[in-house]
């Protein structure tokens, strides 16, 4: 085993013992992870490290990276603990060929600061498409038994809240507007995931997550709940640039990772899953009040500092209920509610910094 912090293992331990995970279906297989040291997948695949660890499952994990030096410091631990990890350097959108046989995709690899939605919409249509179609057709050669895309609760548009979204439920969106590059190229890399599950049956399914957060959300970190946890960290008034009426649901980090892992094994190919944690429904302006009043070392106060948003990338004005019952249905629950998800990403804290 490797060191983590108790946060942290105590999440590995949570996670590796799952009732809705089927993880026999991963032994002896090999998992390919894209977006490896992005929050999501760094929590993934230390998930996967740490039940091969605790099992002795013959289980292997492929990391796709794009700075090695990154992935080395990421996954320092398990790697000189001689975890069964193999990490490729490379673009997700030009890889080669990988030296082993893949037997499961997740597939995380994307742009996700909302200024680069705006400032680089080139390159996040880029990688969500070209990079989607890479890991399709290694998919397709490999003839892998499943693969998840991580998809985002954004292909919905900006809901006004009269109804629970499903995942059949879409509003409009312009693609015209610059900040579109992100949640239009999610839809296309959905519609990617799609026909090759329908006209090469490949076994792709797509997970819409909702925002999700916990430990290792790292200190630079622009979206809104890691600017407003920081704030209350350092004990500075939160000021929000918008008046905050924007509505929608968390999810914690390995709840996040369960529901991967869940309809990885046990989803349909070619169909859609959100994944959110229902009962943290609340506006950002609730939120930030919540987070001055319970996370810093004192309470701070809550200022309204509005703005032009386009400046700051962020999404419309939505009211966002995701229904996550097709999900449930697959027997998987989330188990962290939204203040203990921000204890729990800033545990060990020193000033200034969220850990």
């Amino acid at each position: 085993m490797w060191h983590e912090s108790d946060v942290v293992r105590e999440d590995l331990q949570r996670t590796c013992t799952s009732p809705a995970v089927p993880w026999q279906a991963l032994h002896g297989t090999t998992v390919l992870v894209t977006g490896a040291t992005g929050l999501i997948g760094t929590a993934l695949v230390k998930s996967l490290l740490w039940y091969e660890a605790t099992h002795g499952a013959g289980l292997r994990v492929v990391a796709l990276v794009r700075d090695l030096g990154k992935g080395e410091r990421t996954f320092a631990a398990p790697l000189a603990a001689g975890s069964p990890l193999s990490l490729v350097r490379g673009d997700v959108e030009t890889f080669g060929a990988l030296e082993r046989q893949v037997d499961h995709v997740v597939h995380g690899a994307s742009v996700t600061a909302s200024q680069d939605f705006v400032a680089r919409p080139v390159e996040t249509i880029r990688t969500a498409l070209q990079g989607t179609e890479r890991v399709l057709e290694l998919a397709r050669e490999h003839r892998v038994r499943s693969l998840v895309y991580l998809s985002s609760m954004e292909v919905y548009g900006a809901p006004d809240g009269s109804r629970r979204v499903t995942e059949s439920t879409f509003d409009s969106l312009d693609p015209m507007q610059v900040r579109s590059s992100y949640p239009e190229s999610k839809r296309m890399a959905e519609a990617l995931c799609a026909a090759y599950a329908a006209e090469h049956a490949v076994p792709a399914k797509v997970l819409r997550l909702t925002q999700t957060f916990g430990p290792g959300v790292s200190l630079g970190d622009t979206r809104v709940f890691a600017q407003l946890a920081r704030s209350a960290v350092e004990g500075r008034d939160v000021v929000l640039h918008t008046t905050g009426e924007t509505r929608r649901s968390y999810l914690y980090t390995a709840d996040a990772v369960t529901a991967i892992l869940t309809v990885l094994l046990t989803g349909e190919s070619g169909q859609a899953y959100n994944a959110a944690n229902e009962e943290t429904y609340c506006s950002i302006r609730e939120m930030a009040d919540l987070v001055a009043a319970t996370v810093g070392p004192r309470p701070v106060q809550v200022r309204v500092e509005a703005g032009d948003v386009r400046t700051h990338g962020y999404a419309p004005t939505l009211k966002m209920d995701l229904d996550t019952s097709k999900l449930r249905a697959l027997g998987w629950r989330p188990t962290v509610g939204l203040e203990e998800m921000y204890r729990r990403m800033t545990a060990g804290h020193v000033a200034g910094h969220v850990a």
